[in-house]
């Protein structure tokens, strides 16, 4: 969700304004999630290179987490979103690690739509920390093939994602889901994220509807196998 400190930039406001637009913007796209009958969504709400930011940036990003999650859990749950935590909770202050597990437990029975926040995420310390439990728990190196390694991810029990949109003009991934998106469909835009609208991700689903997916095969077995 890239962009909202220049969309703040652009109006004369303060990048803490373009995030909180940012999080308007979300109800926005879990709304338009549900029209378009997609079940899981992740969104990046803060990667762990972010720590590296100005402190009063960081701060109020943690502010602004705590209060959606005070002001949206309710609603949320209302309507049937389960909330996932991917990422390391290290870090964050314990009454913020409370009100995420608590967001977690209260809504683990939902089905509508899956909202997984990556937060404090990085795709490397997920893989890294996939290995360190890997060894903690003693399995032998020839027992370790993909499928037991995506269980030791932040995403397990998850497919892996079928598109990755990155908004605001940036043509990178930024060490995000190194392993997941290995095959994912790739959307950049130029969109800021605040702009990101409903019709900004109607656009993205029909360009992922024309891309043909080959998973290492050629045009001729797709076409064979369906």
């Amino acid at each position: 969700m890239d962009g909202n400190g220049r969309w703040a930039k652009a109006r004369g406001l303060p990048r803490l304004a373009g995030h909180r637009a940012g999080t308007e913007n979300l109800r926005r796209i879990l709304t338009a999630c549900v029209d378009f009958g997609i079940k899981i969504l992740t969104i990046w709400a803060f990667s762990t290179e972010n720590w590296r930011r100005p402190q009063e940036e960081v701060r109020g990003l943690m502010d602004i987490i705590e209060q959606v999650i005070d002001r949206e859990l309710g609603e949320l749950h209302k309507n049937g979103v389960r909330l996932r935590h991917i990422g390391r909770l290290e870090g964050i202050s314990r009454p913020l690690q409370a009100k995420v597990r608590h967001a977690i437990e209260l809504t683990k029975d939902n089905d509508r739509l899956t909202l997984n926040v990556a937060f404090n995420y990085g795709g490397k310390a997920e893989i890294l920390d996939a290995v360190k439990r890997i060894v903690a728990d003693g399995i032998r190196s020839e027992d370790v093939d993909e499928t037991l390694f995506a269980r030791y991810l932040y995403t397990a029990g998850l497919p892996d994602p079928d598109m990755i949109i990155r908004t605001g003009n940036e043509c990178r991934i930024s060490n995000f889901m190194l392993w997941q998106g290995a095959y994912s469909e790739y959307y950049f835009t130029p969109v800021l994220w605040p702009d990101f609208d409903k019709e900004e991700l109607r656009k993205a689903l029909e360009d992922y509807a024309r891309r043909e997916r080959r998973f290492g095969r050629t045009t001729e077995q797709v076409v064979s196998t369906g």
